[in-house]
């Protein structure tokens, strides 16, 4: 069942609930960083079961991502009842939980933890699924196709945890029962071409397409009959072929495997169990945070959500006012400089980053911070002081890098500050930025930029690499618009030729090949 498993494959402020200040905690493991208020054992059994979670992915896939440097990680914010979560979000009624990959600075925001034996609870079953994506796209530069993505996440969103340290890979989507059996069903060839399902009412039968991608996902994987399958459509999609060609190919008859998954519906479903021995959930420590970072917690919240300018206004007066309260706590004093760069405050960013520095040097958002407020004040300076600014400003990155090497961020501002103070970008600067993107292959903004550079020295071939991931992108949005441009501008570009492709209307001011935006 292993190889089956391997095999098939191969081929996501205030209003945060006021926090209990004795019970915040900090949680940490190899993958992730998890803030709570609760108790530090229900903490740590989530971070635990997590550490399992990704362990048995790289068991399956038979595949292991580099180890993340600490701020690379995925960071945790419960933050209460799916009210608070919706707030967050911007007041989206749809959503109970939501993930923000950045590089080095991924975010997530759920529901208070709810560990269960078994299947886990609708909240965690989310945070499944946006991780699925995240170490998928972090273990694999083939782009996959919207049914293969979303069946792939949903497939291990359901994985369960025992009381004996074991996962259970593969059971049933139970919270996706009602739209296979009550919903209307989506046809396979659409299911395949996500472009003419698209192009239909989505909106009646968008979670469908979640329930029938898992489906076929699972079946492909479990069946005997088709061992293998899954594999080759997948070779044949990463060789050029469209989805559709590569599944006539792989699987045969279309029609015959559509009758085949209406009767695996009601088929009893098989699962794998990977045992306590097969699954590793490394070094897990928690501390509890002092009483000035738990008072500050609910700006922090906010602010790594991302806020508004109005918002930011708000948030800088709150944190002002904690951090008059708890002006020593190195903790307090980073989500000052945070919130102050936020609100447009660059000289006090710097001075609350340089005052949480003074009292804990490890504190890496502050370092951050303070090097975006440098930047945010060298791209106003002009004439000879802009070199002189960005090259300040660039200090406070190395800085961050000789204490953290894998941390992306400062790899990304070595870069931009050679192309924003105007010089002649260096080899090790072009480095920098494609070691960020290997870093951070998640941050799909950061992909996009990696492939205009890659392009502009006419690696054609790496530049298709980053770009074609970013461009199957099943949620969407910008960088996917815009990796999709740039991937049909490069079709017959030659390797070796570098090419400007600054003309390029933005996404959206025309056409974009092949996408929907």
């Amino acid at each position: 069942m292993t190889g089956i498993l391997r095999a098939a494959a191969g081929a996501a402020l205030l209003m945060v609930a006021t926090p209990a200040l004795a019970d915040w905690h900090e949680v940490s493991s190899d993958h992730f960083v998890i803030y709570a208020d609760d108790d530090a054992r229900v903490i740590e059994r989530f971070a635990q079961n997590l550490e399992r979670y990704h362990s048995a992915m790289t068991f399956v896939f038979g595949r292991t991502p580099d180890k993340p440097s600490p701020s690379n990680r995925v960071v945790i914010y419960v933050v209460g009842g799916r009210d608070a979560v919706r707030e967050l979000a911007g007041g989206q009624r749809r959503v109970g939980g939501f993930y923000i990959p950045r590089a080095g600075a991924s975010r997530a925001f759920v529901q208070d933890i709810t560990n269960k034996s078994g299947y886990p609870d609708f909240s965690t079953i989310i945070l499944l699924h946006e991780y699925a994506h995240h170490f998928l796209i972090g273990s694999s530069r083939f782009a996959m196709p919207r049914w293969v993505n979303e069946g792939a996440a949903e497939f291990f969103a359901a994985a369960s945890f025992n009381d004996d340290g074991s996962v259970l890979i593969g059971r049933a989507a139970q919270h996706r029962g009602p739209e296979l059996f009550n919903a209307e069903p989506v046809p396979l060839r659409e299911l395949l071409d996500a472009a003419p399902y698209r192009r239909e009412d989505e909106g009646k039968r968008r979670d469908a397409f979640y329930g029938y991608a898992w489906l076929l996902y699972h079946y492909l994987t479990f069946s005997d009959a088709r061992a293998g399958q899954l594999a080759q459509y997948q070779v044949g999609v990463a060789q050029g072929q469209s989805s559709l060609a590569a599944a006539e190919a792989a699987f045969g008859d279309l029609d015959k495997l559509e009758a085949e998954l209406r009767g695996y519906r009601r088929a009893r479903m098989m699962s794998v169990k990977l045992t306590p021995e097969k699954l590793s959930t490394g070094t897990i420590t928690q501390r509890p945070l002092t009483a000035g970072e738990a008072a500050i917690m609910p700006v922090q919240i906010r602010s790594q959500r991302g806020v508004g300018d109005a918002e930011a206004a708000t948030l800088v007066a709150e944190a002002r006012r904690v951090a008059a309260k708890y002006p020593e706590d190195a903790g307090v004093l980073t989500a000052l400089a945070e919130a102050e760069y936020d609100a447009g405050n660059d000289a006090e960013a710097i001075a609350a980053a340089d005052a949480a520095l003074a009292r804990d040097p490890a504190r890496a958002n502050a370092y951050v911070q303070k090097g975006f407020a440098q930047f945010r004040l060298a791209s106003k300076a002009a004439g000879d002081k802009r070199s002189a600014a960005f090259a300040e400003a660039v200090k406070t990155f190395v800085a961050l890098n000789k204490r953290e090497n894998d941390h992306p961020v400062p790899l990304i501002f070595f870069y931009r500050a050679q192309i924003e103070s105007g010089a002649k970008v260096n080899e090790n600067a072009r480095a920098a930025l494609e070691r960020a993107a290997e870093l951070a292959p998640f941050d799909h903004g950061l992909q996009v930029n990696t492939g205009i550079m890659l392009i502009g020295e006419g690696k054609i071939a790496y530049a298709r690499t980053i770009l074609a991931p970013v461009a199957a992108n099943p949620h969407g949005g910008w960088a996917a618009a815009r990796a999709k441009q740039l991937v049909a501008a490069i079709a017959d570009a030659p390797e070796g030729t570098p090419l400007e492709l600054g003309k390029l209307p933005e996404p959206g001011e025309a056409e974009v090949p092949g996408g929907d935006g």
